[in-house]
């Protein structure tokens, strides 16, 4: 696995083959769609979007490491990295090539997870996500807020990392993402509202979805609104 800088050499990645205890649930009939959720959320966050996605398609749900039912890991173990290579083990039992559905954190890996095997994607749906920073101080401001959070709510040991940012590279190479793209976000969900003019503008957003009167957390309080969104982009896509 190897992903390229901000200057297009490409880097080796070490192997991360993923070995640890690791929920995911399959339900549904039809064309595959991973869901991967936020930090400090379970899979448990797509229960409604998955209930009335009816038989439109084969949804996959997993928790991240460290979160739910997945196993905790010691700190350290919560790269960028290593959850990529946590998607790559679901994407694979799932079955490539796929639908990636992702919530906040869910979606910047999603991101990534095309840009390293675009092969493997068949489209994209981002809710409320974003592609990260390019600015260094930006990328401090939201790391610090990330520390604050986890303070708050006693996560384990390191896991914090997971939803930190280091660099620039998924938003610094969107254009290489040709995935189709569903974008959708929170009526009052203002600082994930930029992220998609951004998508809108590099990538191949086949459309933009707001839900009315909701926030950050669109899809655990409108399931069904964003499950017929899902369900209009497969279509689009043949599915």
């Amino acid at each position: 696995m190897g992903f390229p800088d901000q200057v297009g050499v490409v880097h080796t990645m070490p192997c991360m083959e993923s070995t640890i205890d690791l929920h995911i649930n399959h339900s549904g009939a039809g064309p595959a769609v991973v869901y991967t959720h936020g930090w400090i959320d379970t899979s448990t966050a797509w229960d409604g979007v998955v209930a009335a996605m009816d038989d439109s398609a084969t949804n996959t749900i997993w928790d991240l490491r460290g979160h739910g039912d997945s196993e905790i890991v010691p700190a350290g173990q919560y790269t960028r990295d290593h959850a990529l290579a946590d998607l790559a083990r679901v994407v694979d039992e799932a079955g490539a090539p796929v639908v990636l559905a992702g919530h906040s954190l869910g979606g910047y890996l999603s991101l990534a997870y095309a840009l390293l095997h675009p092969e493997n994607v068949r489209g994209l749906v981002l809710v409320a996500a974003g592609p990260g920073f390019r600015k260094d101080e930006a990328r401090e401001q939201w790391n610090d807020s990330v520390d604050i959070s986890a303070e708050k709510f006693a996560v384990p040991e390191g896991s914090e990392v997971i939803s930190k940012h280091t660099d620039s590279w998924v938003i610094d190479h969107l254009e290489d993402i040709k995935a189709p793209t569903l974008v959708i976000v929170g009526e009052h969900d203002k600082r994930f509202a930029a992220s998609a003019a951004v998508f809108e503008k590099y990538l191949d957003v086949k459309a933009s979805v707001v839900i009315p009167d909701a926030g950050h957390g669109v899809h655990k309080k409108h399931g069904t609104p964003v499950a017929a969104a899902i369900k209009d982009f497969l279509a689009g896509l043949g599915a």
